[in-house]
């Protein structure tokens, strides 16, 4: 089951769940997959297949994408006791993903982020969870700064990564996300608690009433 999360001022949950170091947890739990990810670094949590994407993608001059890719592949392959790729098999298996994000191979010469367009950063965040198969991907206001064109292809993208398998916990602001990926189901936050529940008719109801439609 996936949905799409409408936030008020929930990101700090996501930043949490993922281990940034700016945030100290100080009581309960958080269980993911029998795991709990307070027990966790940030790179296990990750390797435990847990994404997150962030509205703004930082920059890591000196590491190409090709690299970078390589690595986190690798390491969850080590994770998950299979077979590692070498840069020749990675490569091969990379071509079709940049297929999925409408990406060109001399993009994987580029370094990560590094005078990236916003589309192009948001394409290179759904290219990292193609290739990594996260089982819970975090994207947070995937659709930010994007034009039209960009935003069809990470839609597509997203839409051509859902399986029976995985999940995925989109924030937005915006219903023109929804136009071309359809939520199981839309939750909205106030307060970090869930205030209402329902399916893409509320974001529509949302979108033309405001947050007093649901709150009052």
């Amino acid at each position: 089951m996936w949905g799409i999360w409408i936030r008020t001022v929930i990101s700090q949950i996501w930043i949490v769940l993922v281990g940034h170091p700016d945030y100290e947890v100080t009581g309960g739990s958080i269980v993911f997959k029998g795991q709990n990810l307070l027990d966790m670094e940030p790179e296990e949590r990750s390797l435990a297949g847990l994404f997150m994407s962030f509205q703004s993608p930082v920059e890591i001059p000196g590491v190409s994408n090709m690299d970078f890719l390589n690595m986190a592949f690798n390491a969850r392959k080590r994770k998950l006791g299979q077979p590692e790729l070498d840069p020749i098999q990675f490569y091969s298996h990379l071509v079709s993903k940049l297929e999925v994000v409408n990406m060109k191979t001399d993009f994987l010469n580029r370094n990560v982020n590094e005078g990236f367009s916003g589309g192009e950063r948001k394409r290179n965040e759904i290219l990292q969870l193609a290739v990594l198969g996260a089982e819970l991907a975090i994207l947070d206001e995937i659709d930010s700064g994007l034009d039209v064109d960009a935003l069809q292809d990470v839609a597509k993208a997203v839409n051509g990564l859902l399986t029976p398998k995985n999940s995925v916990l989109m924030i937005t602001h915006y219903q023109r996300l929804l136009d071309y990926i359809k939520p199981t189901l839309i939750h909205i936050m106030e307060n970090g608690r869930i205030i209402k529940t329902g399916d893409k008719s509320l974001a529509k109801l949302l979108e033309k009433e405001g947050y007093k439609a649901i709150s009052g």
